[in-house]
């Protein structure tokens, strides 16, 4: 695809759900759904920006539905994080198949699979031009990978958290189920609030709103999305103060 334009980031941090690898069904590891998540971070790592990765699990488990099942919550999210990390691996592997240098970095101490979560390091390797991809949450039960993704942007200095779905921004409602629904362009931290729009967790978003981390909520499903968005085109929804 033909680039026009220059990126409006140095540096980005892309939120990926776990549904988003896992295909049709969005359960389990598709080899085409990675594929295609990767060649879109590739569009975008041409471009010579630096690209971070948080990634989810639930394609996997979900902490929360599985202690609403009997399981102790702790535990549920223990097993939750160790999903986001087989997802990290699978997303590295496609990179790599790629050319792309990647690192994983885990919350969770892994050595043999992941490198422990550094902040100079992954900085550093950024600066070399690899992706580096987080994995594991934030190490710590009861809270979600939104919020992993709000510290670890703010912690490596991103310019802007992108963060994928599989719809085109953030509704007045839910679209899937309202055809009337209204996709916002930009709204502001206390707007979001206010409309409870949950454009992420409620600790996540405060620690965005608190850093003035700038979020922009986008539908990576349909092709060369988020080189659009790095590109500086008006697509998805813009949350800002």
């Amino acid at each position: 695809m033909k680039t026009t334009g220059a990126p409006q980031y140095r540096r980005i941090l892309v939120k990926l759900t776990g549904e988003s690898l896992g295909g049709k069904a969005r359960l389990g590891i598709s080899p085409g759904a990675v594929h295609r998540m990767a060649e879109q971070i590739r569009e975008v790592r041409d471009l010579g920006v630096e690209v971070v990765v948080v990634i989810g699990g639930g394609n996997i488990l979900r902490g929360v539905q599985a202690s609403q099942r009997g399981i102790e919550r702790a535990t549920a999210d223990y097993m939750g994080m160790l999903g986001t990390v087989i997802n990290a691996l699978a997303l590295q592997d496609a990179l790599e198949r790629m050319g792309i240098a990647t690192r994983v970095q885990s919350a969770i101490t892994m050595h043999q699979i992941a490198e422990p979560f550094i902040r100079r390091r992954a900085v550093r390797h950024l600066e070399k031009g690899r992706v580096v991809i987080f994995g594991g949450g934030t190490g710590n039960p009861y809270f979600s990978t939104d919020t992993a993704a709000a510290l670890r942007a703010n912690e490596i200095g991103a310019n802007v958290i992108l963060k994928a779905t599989k719809v085109d921004g953030v509704y007045d409602r839910d679209p899937q189920r309202n055809p009337r629904a209204r996709l916002y362009a930009r709204v502001t931290y206390v707007e979001a609030l206010r409309k409870e729009l949950k454009v992420m967790d409620s600790t996540a978003f405060t620690l965005c709103m608190d850093n003035r981390m700038p979020i922009i909520v986008f539908n990576m499903f349909k092709p060369h999305m988020l080189r659009r968005v790095v590109l500086g085109e008006r697509v998805g929804t813009l949350v800002t103060a």
